[in-house]
């Protein structure tokens, strides 16, 4: 198998690249190194931890060991509590109208409230329509009684 001169040109350019490319990660390697060692020096500035509840083992962590909190007694809280719980609690001064509502059915009135507005148009018109007749009935009436009966004099 022979190679055209073509293909060893485009196999040379691309040995060519790969150079470039390890000699730049080469190069950024090296300063990737020289900004560790600076680094270093800033690690030195970091805040010293505080041991609240690990006692280090290492004598210089030591140094930075909080001292040991005693919690409070639980006791004399459970003491207060009680006495105050023995208190006598005045009941009469608690008024139990205050506590129940003021309209017990005020939810029903709010969910029938839409059908009570149409029930109360129609019986409006219906006390309406009844006038009518009954104005047309006594208008009938006095027709027929000032046709009917004549006018006697006194």
């Amino acid at each position: 198998m022979t190679m055209s001169e073509g293909q060893l040109s485009t196999l040379q350019e691309e040995a060519l690249k790969r150079k470039e490319r390890l000699k730049a990660l080469k190069r950024k390697r090296e300063s990737e190194n020289n900004n560790d060692k600076q680094s270093e020096g800033q690690f030195l500035n970091l805040p010293k931890p505080k041991f609240r509840s690990y006692k280090p083992q290492d004598e210089e962590l030591q140094k930075n060991a909080l001292p040991l909190i005693v919690p409070d007694s639980v006791e004399d809280e459970i003491k207060e509590q009680l006495q105050s719980s023995n208190a006598k609690v005045v009941i009469d001064e608690l008024d139990i109208t205050s506590l129940a509502p003021r309209k017990p059915d005020w939810d029903l009135k709010r969910d029938v409230a839409k059908k009570l507005e149409k029930l109360e148009r129609r019986t409006q018109k219906a006390i309406a329509e009844l006038i009518r007749e009954r104005l047309k009935k006594r208008q009938a009436d006095l027709a027929t009684i000032a046709t009917s009966e004549p006018a006697q004099p006194e």
